[in-house]
């Protein structure tokens, strides 16, 4: 199995994991060709989620809002997903990320910050600590 393939497994099964402890019901998609991974019944309402791995350096978890095959890159959208849940193996947390975010023409790539920047910056930042209740 491809390592990239493996990874995403190992977030998938995180995340339902971590959903199931909250008392969530969570479904699979049937099939490889939907804009999500699960399909999560949180507060009486279907949620599509979208999961990712990674593996932070401590300071920043960079979470990748798209998906690419052979011929395209293609951004997460409020319109694709509800959520993105991404598992950090460094510090062993997932956090969940509101579609919101996105917008309705989709980011790359959303930065979550465990400790403060260097250069002390404070307006525009997303803390990690923000985004571990679901």
């Amino acid at each position: 199995m491809a390592e990239t393939k493996n990874k995403g497994d190992i977030a998938e099964a995180i995340v339902i994991a971590e959903s199931l402890k909250r008392g969530y019901k969570v479904a699979l998609p049937f099939g490889e060709d939907w804009r999500f991974d699960l399909i999560v019944l949180r507060h009486n309402n279907l949620e599509r989620v979208q999961c990712k791995y990674t593996e932070s350096d401590g300071n920043v978890i960079i979470v990748m809002c798209r998906s690419a095959n052979n011929w395209s890159t293609i951004k997460y959208t409020s319109d694709d997903i509800d959520w993105i849940a991404v598992y950090d193996k460094t510090t062993n947390q997932c956090y969940f990320i509101p579609s919101n975010i996105l917008g309705k023409v989709g980011r790359s790539m959303i930065k979550l910050r465990l400790t403060r920047p260097k250069n002390n910056q404070v307006k525009n930042i997303f803390w990690a600590r923000d985004f571990t209740d679901w």
